[in-house]
């Protein structure tokens, strides 16, 4: 699960980077969802991994953390929350 996550939020992240661009802020719409996805999966990582394997699942919840909040950010400066 760690890796998954961790995979996750670097597709994300991966995303988030090409969204910044003026023009392309629709596609914080769908990002924000799916980094939500990569963070409930990273929570699950953590609650079912033991404490000294738990690195890449909390790698991955901080990754997909950093990306909801930029897109909420993003959305919220370019006029896509009403």
């Amino acid at each position: 699960m760690g890796l998954i996550s961790l995979l996750w939020g670097i597709v994300a992240m991966a995303w988030m980077v090409v969204a910044l661009i003026p023009l392309l802020g629709w596609g914080n719409w769908l990002l924000i969802p799916f980094a939500a996805v990569g963070a409930i999966i990273a929570a699950i990582g953590i609650l079912f991994t033991r404490t000294e394997n738990r690195g890449r699942a909390k790698a991955g919840l901080w990754l997909n953390g950093v990306v909801i909040v930029v897109g909420i950010v993003r959305l919220s400066l370019g006029g896509g929350i009403l």
